[in-house]
């Protein structure tokens, strides 16, 4: 029988990376639709860890999102060569993309609200 804190750990991994999965596309729309100009993955990557820790680490995890979201159409992409090693990948944000941004925007505010008020109560 495992031991309390090796569940309540396994528990909370669990918990992080169910809230990791929408909240990185999130975090992909406002930092495209923030930017300026297009952006390849590792900038992308690195904007998000300075917002403390979005990626915690975990840049392999941002690949798979980029693709997601410009399947959906959310993201528009080119490959530029560089001169610095291989070809990258530049994304930037569509209409569409900063439409859904909008919304997932409204519903994160509401549902963080409400969670807000929930543990409200709630002594550490």
């Amino acid at each position: 029988m495992a031991d309390a804190p090796d569940d309540s750990d396994l528990q909370l991994r669990k918990f992080q990376k169910e809230l990791s999965a929408g909240t990185v596309s999130l975090a992909l729309l406002a930092v495209l639709g923030s930017a300026g100009e297009p952006m390849y993955g590792y900038q992308i990557a690195k904007r998000l860890e300075s917002l403390d820790g979005v990626l915690s680490g975990k840049q392999s995890a941002l690949y798979p999102v980029l693709r997601n979201l410009s399947a959906a159409g959310l993201l528009d992409s080119h490959v530029e060569p560089s001169v610095a090693g291989p070809p990258r990948r530049y994304y930037r944000i569509t209409e569409a993309g900063r439409t859904t941004l909008q919304h997932w925007t409204a519903a994160w505010r509401a549902t963080r609200d409400s969670v807000d008020a929930v543990l409200e109560g709630i002594r550490e």
